[in-house]
Order: C-alpha cells, then structure tokens, then sequence
C-alpha cells in the first residue's frame, strides 16, 4: 500500500527539525505511475512499516509526531503488527502501537479510512526519523497538482519490492473521479489520483483513491489531543 504525499503545512509541529523537512531533499524524476522509482534512502523520514510479528509488511504509514503515526484503517486486518520506523528497505526498530480506527469508517465502501496508531514511546527525532506535515483543513488541493505517492506496494514488476518506492504523479478532480468509479462511491473523504496504477493488476487507466486528510485532519488532531 502506497502513502499518498502532498507539499503542506501543520500544526502538529513537536519538534526541532520542525515536520516534512528531510535531511535529504526527495527527487522525484517524470511521472511513473505502475514503474516507480527506488527512493533515495533518508528523503522520506516520516515513511513507516507496519508489519506482523514474523517481520510481513503489510500496510505503509506516516510519523505525524513523536508519538503518533496515521495509516489506512483497511490496514487494520493483523491483530497482532508492530510499526517498523526509519524504513527504506524495510528491516529496523519495531515499535508496539495502540489504534484507534475513525468510528465512522466504512469497511463496504472505505469511507473516512484512516487509522492514528499511538506509539507506546515517543521516537527519537533524527535525520532519519521525523514526522511529515499533515494538510489543514483550509488548504487547497487543485487538480493537476503534482504529489509523490510512496511505499512498498505492486510496482508491475515485483508484489514486494524490498526498497522504498516512489512516484510523482496528478491529483483528479472529484468529479472527475467520479465520472470513473461512480458518484456514489467517491465521498468527501477522498481524494484521487493519477488516473493511473492502483488496482491489483496495474491497471494504468485506472484512478486511484486515498483518504483526504484535508477532511480528515480535524478529526485525527482530536483524536491525537484527547489520548
């Protein structure tokens, strides 16, 4: 599963490096979708694992502080997982984690799916370990603008690739997003991307659908202050 980014600002700040500030500056070259690109290692701090206990990965997530991560709630599926920090090639720290799914998330339609996992210590901020910017709810998303979509996930040529992915590629529209899968199936709380690669098959005509985390975020700042 790929974690969907977007250059943004947050109020979730906790520490000295501040948030989505990397030590190593991303480059992301063209718009691959389905052949992404190995990530240079350290130029995406925030970028988590989830994995079970026999070391599987599973799900991506992202640090939004010293003591939180946010990932999908669909990803929720292991009952016994651990969050594995500082990845790039998936071998690292675990870390043991508290979930707390959104109480309206919607497992038929995966609406509002997102899941804060609470960390049973807060991380050691590093030049390898730092929390991304979360969007707020005021800011603007257009169609057309450029995002980097990163994780593990099918590539076209492996199921599993062991280094960090990534690739750029456009934010749709909702409606046009809509014209594809449906009106009554993309809701405010999501956003689609790329009109390219997010099926099971790579299917590069395809849009792909993330959670919103401009309609999201009031929630997880919630959530994050009250636990």
């Amino acid at each position: 599963h790929m974690s969907l980014l977007i250059g943004c600002c947050l109020r979730l700040c906790v520490c000295a490096l501040g948030c989505g500030v990397p030590s190593i500056p991303p480059q992301v070259s063209g718009l691959k979708i389905v052949n992404g690109q190995n990530a240079v290692s350290g130029s995406w701090p925030w970028q988590v694992s989830l994995q079970d206990t026999s070391g599987f990965h599973f799900c991506g997530g992202s640090l939004i502080s010293q003591n939180w991560v946010v990932t999908a709630a669909h990803c929720l599926l292991y009952y016994r997982h651990q969050v594995i920090l500082s990845e790039h090639d998936r071998q690292s720290n675990a870390e043991p984690i508290q979930a707390i799914t959104h109480p309206y998330y919607n497992s038929q339609n995966f609406n509002n799916n997102v899941t804060p996992l609470k960390l049973s210590s807060p991380v050691q901020i590093t030049s390898r370990v730092s929390p991304v910017c979360l969007a707020s709810s005021s800011t603007p998303f257009p169609s057309g603008t450029c995002c980097v979509t990163i994780g593990w996930g099918k590539t076209g040529t492996t199921c599993d690739p062991r280094i960090l992915q990534q690739v750029a590629l456009p934010l749709l529209s909702s409606a046009q997003c809509k014209q594809y899968w449906g009106q009554n199936r993309i809701t405010e709380a999501m956003i689609c991307a790329g009109a390219s690669g997010g099926t099971t098959n790579c299917n590069v005509s395809t849009p792909v659908v993330y959670s919103r985390v401009t309609y999201l975020c009031g929630w997880i700042d919630q959530t994050v202050a009250s636990n």
